[in-house]
């Protein structure tokens, strides 16, 4: 970013959680009694030290790791009233095609967990202090990291309304917009805390080929613009400079095989508010899509933070692929505007992720001394 003189770097949001957290959030999930109090301390110690493991591995831009949470986007259940009807499914279009990955996928110990309860009654916020909270823990633990820069993940009003099901609104826009409205206390109190909000929008993409597989391109392409008009709507009060957003095909080991084309929806993303756009730049079916910007400018203020470390493998990146994969898209946008990211969260799911918990930060330290060659090309 301008002013820097290197490249910075950050990640996506989720990192693997202690594996007595994950028992913690299990047994809340699964509407086990637990102690409250000893709950938020485990969580308090959990995010100091994930914090300072970021900051071991290198990375600038850090975040809580989603400690708190059961997943990126369920969570929301519990901070949003209106939300107590049958269970969600949807299909995900590629692993129809795969029977035996599709059983594989769905065995994951995390999905056994997941609630996704349908919206059957009116939006409302019913926790005022959950994302309050949540920013105290993370400011609190950045005390002893001087230099780090904060951010933190929050669900996207469209993939909301992908992983609960409306029982309750007459059309899918009274409910996405009703849900945009009870997001936006949860997105301002994150950037009232001086925290930068990534908005989590994989309903902008893996929507393709799960929520709208039913329709086509341009059908698509017209969700799209209802789901970005929400989410501008929802976060109308912050600065864009102090928003980002995540791009995402769907952060699952399937064959990704219907993944629909970022040149076919990258001028609806350049609509969004936000001045930073995280998206998947290094999986196999995504890392090629660097050169569409040979063609496609950047818009006037906007910031490329591509993944350039693989999420599903516990393959640890060459820093000297990372540095490769930060310079193709340095040199087609410019240095100033690109920061190194990884495509996705290593942990989406309580309980769920492929990569073993100590390769993740060996990955996220390769990132960093990849950034640190490129940094090197490039400044000096």
């Amino acid at each position: 970013m301008a002013g820097a003189q290197r490249f910075l770097t950050t990640h996506v949001g989720s990192l693997p959680r202690p594996q007595d957290l994950i028992e913690i959030m299990f047994a809340r999930e699964d509407g086990l009694p637990l102690d409250p109090a000893a709950v938020d301390a485990r969580i308090d110690a959990a995010v100091a030290e994930i914090v300072a493991r970021q900051r071991a591995a290198g990375l600038d831009i850090v975040n809580d790791g989603e400690m708190s949470k059961p997943s990126y986007a369920t969570y929301i259940k519990d901070r949003l009233s209106g939300f107590g009807g049958a269970g969600n499914s949807y299909t995900f279009q590629d692993i129809e095609d795969f029977p035996e990955i599709k059983t594989r996928i769905f065995a994951d110990p995390g999905r056994k967990h997941r609630k996704t309860p349908a919206c059957n009654g009116p939006i409302a916020v019913k926790d005022m202090e959950a994302p309050r909270k949540d920013a105290a823990r993370l400011t609190a633990a950045l005390a002893a990291h001087p230099g780090a820069r904060p951010f933190m993940s929050a669900a996207s009003p469209g993939v909301t309304t992908l992983f609960f099901a409306n029982e309750y609104y007459d059309s899918h826009e009274d409910y996405l917009f009703a849900v945009a409205e009870g997001l936006r206390h949860e997105y301002e109190a994150v950037a009232a805390a001086g925290i930068t909000l990534q908005i989590d929008c994989p309903d902008l993409a893996m929507g393709r080929h799960t929520q709208y597989a039913h329709l086509d391109l341009k059908g698509f392409r017209e969700r799209m613009a209802l789901h970005i008009e929400a989410l501008n709507r929802a976060t109308a009060n912050i600065p864009a400079e102090h928003l980002r957003m995540h791009m995402c095909w769907g952060n699952y080991p399937g064959p990704h095989h219907c993944d629909v084309p970022f040149k076919d929806i990258i001028d609806m993303v350049w609509r969004a508010k936000p001045q930073t756009i995280l998206f998947e730049a290094a999986n196999p079916r995504h890392a090629h899509e660097y050169a569409m910007f040979e063609t496609v400018k950047l818009p006037e203020g906007k910031v490329l933070a591509p993944g350039v470390i693989e999420c599903q493998s516990n393959y640890i990146e060459h820093p000297e692929l990372v540095a490769q994969r930060i310079a193709r898209y340095a040199h087609l946008v410019g240095r100033d505007n690109v920061i190194a990211g990884v495509d996705c969260g290593f942990s989406i799911h309580v309980g769920s992720g492929g990569v073993d918990p100590a390769v993740a930060f060996a990955k996220l330290k390769a990132l960093a001394d990849g950034a640190a060659l490129a940094s090197r090309q490039f400044w000096t």
